[in-house]
This record gives structure tokens, C-alpha cells and sequence, in this order.
């Protein structure tokens, strides 16, 4: 399973940090990363990190967001990090975390998380 933590209410400007903690999974986790959905907009991979530490982001939110893994030895419940930070109203939606087992993410998800951007 996967439990997520942290969003909330921030002003523009503003920083956040979400945490997704895998447990419970029998395999190697391979990718972690969140997805993000705005009221009337699609899904958007925001930002992922494989177990080997590499990072993809989106351009939103390239230079703002930073993602990060801590691995346990055999990759299997891992907890990640989203460090978010000078966020604008544009960053408002639910965030997603989600694992991949080998490639992209899907195979789990977590609970969605609402971080809401506003003065």
C-alpha cells in the first residue's frame, strides 16, 4: 500500500512538502513519482525517481519541485518526497503518488492528497 502525507492550504510563493511511504509489497520497486489533477484539466506526471535515483519533471515545475527516494536494501518499501517550493495557484490539484514495479507508474497508487495554492 501506499500512504501519502502532507498537502494543504499555502499562499503563492509558498512551500510544501508531500511523503509517500510504500509498504507491504513483495517485489522491487523500480519507479515512484506523482501525478497531479486539476479540477477540468487531465492527469499530469508532475515529477518521478527511479531506484536508481534518476529524476524526470515536468517543465511546470522544473527548478521549483524536487523529488527525492529513501530505499530500504532490497527497494521494496521506499518512501519518497516532493519537495515543493515558490508554488503559484497554477499547483493547485490533488496530488497522486504511484509506483511502477518496472516500467512507467500504475501498479499501485496512494491516496490522493489536496494541496491548494491561494492568497
Amino acid at each position: 500500500q501506499l500512504q501519502a502525507s502532507g498537502g494543504g492550504l499555502v499562499q503563492p510563493g509558498g512551500s510544501l512538502t508531500l511523503s509517500c511511504a510504500a509498504s507491504g509489497h513483495r517485489v522491487s520497486i523500480n519507479n515512484m513519482g506523482y501525478y497531479r489533477q486539476a479540477p477540468g484539466k487531465k492527469r499530469e506526471l508532475v515529477a518521478q525517481v527511479t531506484k536508481g535515483e534518476r529524476t524526470y519533471y515536468a517543465d511546470s515545475v522544473k527548478g521549483r519541485f524536487t523529488i527525492s527516494r529513501d530505499n530500504d536494501n532490497v527497494n521494496v518499501n521506499n518512501t519518497i518526497y516532493l519537495q515543493m517550493n515558490n508554488l503559484s495557484t497554477e499547483d493547485t490539484a490533488v496530488y497522486y503518488c504511484a509506483i511502477g514495479f518496472w516500467k512507467g507508474l500504475g501498479d499501485d497508487w496512494g491516496q490522493g492528497t489536496q494541496v491548494t495554492v491561494s492568497s
